[in-house]
């Protein structure tokens, strides 16, 4: 690339510079922390003087005897919400598109988004009002006609349930943003071609909508299997208690009670780095098998 090259195109490297900037910054530069996991680091003697131990924390880390349940825990939550909150930003935009009426589509647009602002801590609150022993409204309703309280905040059977419904109501509006968008860009003309053929509103969908945006769903899929090991720390930790602890304890929550309140950070640090690798190897395994299945993957 020469200097006229950049003098040319210097309005747009102008548009990408903040963005580069921040990952530089703020994605690229933290990555020197990642030798933290390598050393028993201490803040008075810093990175630079801290003794080095190799892998350790990572040896530690897997002979942890609950590390085993830590990594069900994790995995099966994201699996509950991968499986029952990815399809439905799909099915809701859908819906949405299919919708005639502007104004009724933009309320509810807006109705569905709204979740997603919502902190946890709010949404835990909710949580707590609705479904508490206590106070709850179902379980006062439960009384009212006779019957014992519902302990469903205390029951390890309901732990994974909850925080896949919580998902669902925040994030599954928001979701469809990116679909309504490849929605959009399905080429008119192809919808007036399948209406002329005779083809219902259910054939147009399944023949038309859903392959165009098939590559943008199995990206999302592939990013999302990136994420396979994290979990949303906060509602975890909101939502948390002794009595729900077996299945509530994740990869999150050890690396903070051992980071943060037991000040083991090249542990905690440690934790973020296995998850990193596990999420990488699947986001490579994915995007692998997508492409020889003849699709388009990530890169």
């Amino acid at each position: 690339m020469t200097r006229s090259d950049l003098f040319k195109y210097r309005h747009m490297y102008m548009l990408v510079f903040p963005g580069l900037l921040y990952f530089i910054v703020f994605k690229l530069v933290p990555m020197w922390g990642l030798l933290v996991a390598f050393q028993d680091y201490t803040p008075i003697l810093g990175m630079l003087h801290s003794k080095w131990v190799g892998f350790k924390h990572f040896i530690e880390l897997f002979q942890y005897d609950f590390f085993y349940n830590l990594l069900r825990n994790t995995l099966l939550i994201n699996v509950f919400s991968l499986v029952f909150l990815f399809p439905l930003p799909i099915l809701l935009a859908i819906m949405l598109n299919e919708a005639r009426h502007e104004v009724f589509k933009r309320i509810n647009q807006s109705i569905v988004y709204m979740p997603h602002f919502l902190s946890w801590v709010i949404i835990t609150s909710l949580t707590f009002f609705i479904l508490s022993t206590d106070v709850g409204l179902i379980n006062k309703a439960v009384r009212s006609f006779g019957y014992e309280p519902i302990p469903f905040l205390n029951e390890p059977r309901f732990f994974w349930g909850l925080l896949t419904v919580q998902n669902i109501w925040k994030d599954a509006g928001w979701g469809t943003i990116i679909f309504l968008a490849a929605i959009a860009g399905v080429d008119p003309s192809r919808y007036e071609a399948a209406v002329i053929d005779g083809a219902s509103r259910m054939r147009q969908i399944w023949h038309i909508t859903l392959p165009a945006i098939r590559p943008t769903i199995l990206i999302l899929l592939i990013l999302r299997l990136g994420h396979i090991a994290d979990v949303s720390f906060e509602q975890v930790l909101l939502m948390l208690n002794p009595l729900v602890l077996s299945v509530g304890d994740v990869f999150d929550t050890y690396a903070y009670k051992q980071g943060i309140l037991s000040g083991q950070t090249s542990v905690g640090v440690a934790v973020g780095m296995f998850k990193g690798v596990v999420g990488l190897a699947l986001v490579l395994i994915s995007n692998h098998i997508v492409k020889k299945l003849g699709h388009e993957g990530i890169y």
